[in-house]
């Protein structure tokens, strides 16, 4: 597996820059660290005494990649997941949240290891998956990259503001199934065709 600061380097250039999009519920967000996360943390970078969209905009993608790696990374303890998947986990933890997490153990229970699905990584998580890994050992990382790919489909089923992270504007793979399918083998990704299938009912 590439170094966890590879990886976070690498989510923070997926991530991109300033954007304070009125439809993204996560409001101001600088290399995809949001001013809510920004509030909690107390990274108060102008020194005003308030962390405001000024704030975002002065964080740095070090910044950024250091928060990843210590709250999207090591405090959930996704580094005692199997190695194989952390990199995807990661990637959707800093993107979902604790849904990430909850994606996992969905797909766990699916293979028929028990396991609570509460958005937490203690230490029954961490031993089911090391199971689902070794009972899978080819195939668990691709089903975790296709569990987030359906869900982000799902998503945008019932929330049509976010249907354009989904498709982009001519119709094909819009940036949420792009960054899905970038930890799904290649030959489990949707062609342009079954995509646009899938979001056809979509105004």
């Amino acid at each position: 597996m590439q170094s966890v600061r590879t990886i976070a380097a690498e989510i923070v250039a997926r991530e991109g820059g300033f954007v304070n999009d009125p439809d993204d519920p996560g409001g101001a967000t600088n290399h995809g660290v949001t001013i809510g996360t920004m509030r909690r943390l107390g990274l108060d970078l102008d020194w005003d005494g308030a962390v405001s969209e000024a704030d975002v905009r002065r964080l740095t993608a070090a910044q950024a990649t250091d928060i990843f790696i210590e709250h999207y990374y090591r405090r959930p303890r996704i580094a005692e997941l199997p190695e194989a998947v952390q990199p995807s986990v990661f990637d959707m933890y800093v993107n979902a949240g604790a849904n990430a997490v909850r994606i996992l153990q969905r797909l766990i229970r699916d293979m028929r290891i028990d396991c609570a699905v509460d958005g937490v990584i203690g230490p029954q998580t961490i031993g089911a998956a090391r199971a689902a890994q070794e009972a899978a050992p080819d195939h668990f990382v691709d089903a975790y990259g296709i569990a987030r790919r359906n869900y982000y489909y799902r998503l945008a089923d019932s929330r049509p503001a976010s249907r354009k992270y989904a498709r982009a504007r001519d119709g094909g793979k819009g940036g949420w199934i792009t960054r899905a399918e970038a930890f799904i083998s290649p030959r489990f990704h949707l062609t342009e065709a079954e995509h646009r299938a899938r979001v056809a009912a979509w105004v």
